[in-house]
């Protein structure tokens, strides 16, 4: 463990250039850097540093971050890993922090674990090698079509005949039987002797994120249907299944490099489509998806197209899929191969150029693969085409991010030929059902708080991790509407580059707070008055940002953790909000125009403002919908909030200059 005061050193001695140097030929232009963006490809260079800052942030693709943020996303290094990378580079010794003796032997404990697991791959490749291990496994290997090269490069292997060969093998070189037993390579007789739970099988290691080996799938070569076709490590502490993915490790840079993931189901779908050149390929390995398989994807992008057969199967484990992936806030589509072939054997009939081409011609975004599929199963019945809409709105409604549920929304409409706002009203109901449903379960987990906290292995969402607030129903159903988002971008933007910043307001101002004037980042929080920001990105970092300013910090110190810290959302967003937008528009040239302190003390108050004119349009969008379908008796009610509302809203407006006072409403 680093100590806290070497990690501070680190970060205060770490620059930005010599970092993204090691990596980008950049080219000085005035104080900043430029180059050619090493995220995507790019002729005209639009990545750009800026040492003053210590960030770095690409125009085109949009990936932004500090030194630290540009190894972790680049270099696909873990926080620490990051750390020790720039100790290094500046000759900074790491004094690791005294362990205690229950942490220093539940690290050796899992390091054994890994390193029997390595031994098991070692001794599994090498069986492949012996005459049995060629005449049977490698031939399988062979009449699946993988080359040498392939075989190699993922490690398979060969589990030899006998019970207890490869326990005796480890025995030998001085494991002791915990070890064997606890990572599943050997199981215990009723006398409590080991044997070998891998023999007669070809062998499929499973890598971590890092590379290290820490499960085995064994394949049968017996037609014999008594026989499990497939075997699986138990798991362990290296290995959970829901949690790993098959080909994570060979595949994470191609998915950060193609900003896209292949998911198909197993192994040797991973291994032929590698094969073929698709390596941004990976597998959830004979389990059913999972959300902790999803959020490993999302790691290295939000973009996964699902790669199934056409069966049946294959059509209801992509629906599933859909859900799942969308509720992550990832990107989805969906491939169906030709009923009859799946990954593996489409991989192996076709060119790598008519693989993509097929791809390309037959990737369907949820919306149009779902509506095909079941309006054939509907036919001309009207209400079986009614629950197909309700089913697909209600897909829309799991998505996290209220612009893409709009933007979703439009595409329905039109598709079906109805108006939004149906499909508006559905997508609130299923919200505001789930919603009531996560407070119940957080109620319900409060009394039994040893189940209610997350594994750290298991990071939870964005919308997970952000607290359910006890706000009132209309802050539930403002949701839905997308228009207050870039107004929270806007004051989010004024706390990151001016939290701590005085607002001097003069002594006859409605703002004037005495000698002591109010932050910037104070000024905003109290006008928000409690009321959580909409956009799910802005609410995190909005509030992590607070939690630091509550610390104590310092505004150089919040920015600096922000951007370094291991959740890169948050390090993502800070950034693009930090960063300087380098377009002349009129209002940076008044600013220029005016000095920093008294442009803030003009445009912060305004931009509260527009914030609250735009959480009034909203909330008047939401009960001119409710009036249409609501009862005479509530009617009345509807508009006299809707009276209200607008009185409010024209305040606003006149403050903003775009009414007259006399003006009739």
């Amino acid at each position: 463990m680093i100590p806290q005061e070497t990690v501070q050193l680190i970060l205060d001695t770490v620059k930005i250039e010599d970092i993204v140097g090691d990596f980008v030929t950049l080219k000085r232009q005035g104080s900043s850097y430029w180059a050619c963006c090493p995220f995507h490809n790019e002729k005209t260079p639009s990545f750009h540093v800026e040492p003053s800052r210590g960030i770095y942030k690409c125009f085109g693709c949009g990936k932004a971050g500090s030194a630290v943020g540009f190894l972790m996303d680049y270099e696909r290094l873990t926080f620490t890993e990051a750390l020790r990378y720039i100790a290094n580079k500046y000759h900074i010794t790491i004094q690791e922090k005294e362990e205690t003796a229950e942490e220093i032997a539940a690290r050796q404990r899992h390091e054994s674990l890994l390193v029997v697991s390595e031994f098991a791959g070692k001794f599994f490749r090498e069986q492949l090698s012996t005459q049995e291990g060629r005449s049977i496994g490698l031939a399988y290997f062979h009449s699946r079509g993988l080359e040498d090269e392939t075989i190699a490069k993922y490690g398979l292997g060969w589990a030899p005949q006998g019970r207890d060969n490869f326990t005796k093998a480890a025995r030998a070189e001085g494991f002791r039987d915990e070890y064997l037993f606890e990572t599943g390579l050997c199981a215990r007789r009723d006398d409590g002797t080991l044997y070998d739970r891998f023999y007669e099988r070809v062998m499929f290691p499973v890598h971590s994120v890092s590379g290290r080996i820490i499960a085995f799938g064994g394949r049968t070569l017996k037609t014999d249907k008594s026989v499990a076709k497939y075997v699986n490590s138990k798991e362990s502490e290296i290995y959970v299944k829901s949690r790993s993915l098959y080909g994570i490790y060979f595949a994470k840079n191609e998915m950060a490099k193609m900003d896209k993931v292949y998911l198909v189901e197993g192994y040797l779908d991973v291994l032929s489509m590698h094969q073929l050149g698709i390596l941004n390929t990976v597998a959830s390995s004979g389990t059913s998806l999972t959300v902790e398989q999803i959020r490993l994807m999302k790691r290295f992008t939000p973009n996964v197209t699902i790669m199934y057969d056409g069966d049946s199967a294959g059509i209801h484990a992509a629906l599933r899929g859909i859900n799942m992936v969308l509720k992550e806030d990832m990107n989805v589509k969906i491939v169906l191969l030709p009923d009859g072939d799946d990954p593996d054997s489409f991989a192996r009939k076709h060119t790598l150029a008519e693989v993509q081409e097929f791809i390309a011609e037959n990737e369907r975004d949820f919306i149009g693969f779902k509506t095909d599929l079941l309006l054939e199963d509907a036919g001309r019945d009207p209400l079986k085409k009614a629950m197909v809409i309700n089913d697909i709105a209600d897909t829309i409604a799991g998505i996290p991010d209220a612009i893409k549920r709009s933007v979703y929304v439009g595409d329905c409409a039109q598709k079906f030929g109805i108006e939004s706002d149906i499909l508006f009203d559905r997508i609130r109901k299923t919200r505001e059902k789930d919603l009531e449903e996560r407070r119940a379960e957080a109620s319900r987990a409060a009394d039994r708080p040893e189940e209610s906290v997350p594994s750290p292995e298991a990071p939870q969402s964005e919308e997970e991790m952000a607290p359910v607030p006890a706000a009132p129903q209309e802050a539930v159903r403002i949701e839905e509407d997308p228009v207050v988002a870039p107004s929270e971008q806007e004051l989010l933007s004024f706390i990151l580059r001016d939290g701590t910043t005085p607002l001097d307001f003069p002594s006859d101002s409605e703002f004037y707070a005495g000698e002591e004037p109010q932050t910037v980042a104070d000024f905003i929080d109290a006008a928000l008055d409690g009321a959580p920001f909409v956009n799910t990105a802005y609410r995190i970092v909005y509030e992590r940002y607070f939690q630091l300013y509550d610390e104590g910090y310092s505004q150089d110190q919040i920015i600096r953790t922000l951007l370094d810290g291991e959740d890169r959302g948050i390090a993502a967003t800070t950034a693009r909000l930090f960063e300087e937008q380098y377009r002349l528009s009129v209002g940076d040239f008044s600013r220029a125009l005016t000095a920093h302190s008294s442009w803030l003390t003009s445009f912060v108050p305004r931009a509260i403002l527009v914030y609250h004119d735009k959480m009034m349009q909203s909330r008047l969008t939401i009960l001119m919908r409710e009036l249409s379908t609501a009862s005479p008796e509530d009617q009345a009610d509807i508009l006299k909030e809707i009276e209200s509302v607008n009185a409010k809203k024209r305040k606003i407006n006149i403050r903003l200059g775009r009414e007259k006072m006399d003006r009739q409403i």
